[in-house]
């Protein structure tokens, strides 16, 4: 199992529905408002790093009012 972080930036005033919708995919364990640089942190879980990417890409990324997102992968040292 692969986790991760993932910090998003919205546009202005669209953080809650980011969050709300993002919420709501399979693979997303929790998606808060936050303030700061990022508007919205996600914890994402998938099987293999490239199911990983493809919930980012192709899911998340597609979710309205994003600009930029950072995937920061979860280490166990």
């Amino acid at each position: 199992m692969v986790q991760a972080y993932i910090l998003i930036q919205t546009e202005v005033g669209k953080s809650s529905n980011v969050a709300e919708v993002i919420s709501r995919i399979t693979g997303v364990v929790q998606a808060e408002d936050v303030t700061g640089p990022y508007d919205v942190i996600v914890r994402a879980e998938a099987e293999t790093v490239d199911d990983l990417g493809k919930l980012v890409v192709a899911q998340i990324q597609q979710v309205e009012g994003i600009t930029r997102t950072l995937t920061c992968p979860v280490v166990h040292l």
